[in-house]
């Protein structure tokens, strides 16, 4: 999925462009669809790597990517995000299941970066 893809889905996801961690989570989802090894490392590879790109501390990235996956549980699209899970969803997600469930959506879609 292009970034104009992955930005679409997030945007449909009910999280906006005003936070800080829409960007970043935007590069994340990228990240992992370049290399899921990512998903395996996230705050030991993926959160370095994004907060180089966008030149912040790495726990500005983790709270920021925690506070959008609060914001699309809350008050998103929460039926979507169910509707994109192939399990039932019955807790917020944490940021690994959440970036999962994209990276996951993004390549069943045939959605690549």
């Amino acid at each position: 999925m292009d970034m104009e893809g992955i930005e679409l889905l997030i945007h449909e996801l009910g999280i906006h462009s005003t936070y800080h961690g829409y960007r970043y989570l935007q590069y994340a989802v990228s990240l992992a669809l370049q290399d899921e090894d990512y998903l395996l490392a996230i705050t030991k590879s993926m959160y370095p790597a994004i907060a180089e790109r966008f030149h912040a501390s790495v726990s500005s990235i983790e709270r920021n990517i925690r506070t959008v996956i609060t914001v699309c549980w809350e008050r998103g699209n929460k039926k979507l995000l169910k509707q994109m899970t192939p399990y039932p969803l019955l807790d917020k997600p944490t940021t690994g299941e959440f970036l999962d469930i994209l990276v996951t959506y993004c390549k069943q879609k045939g959605m690549r970066r």
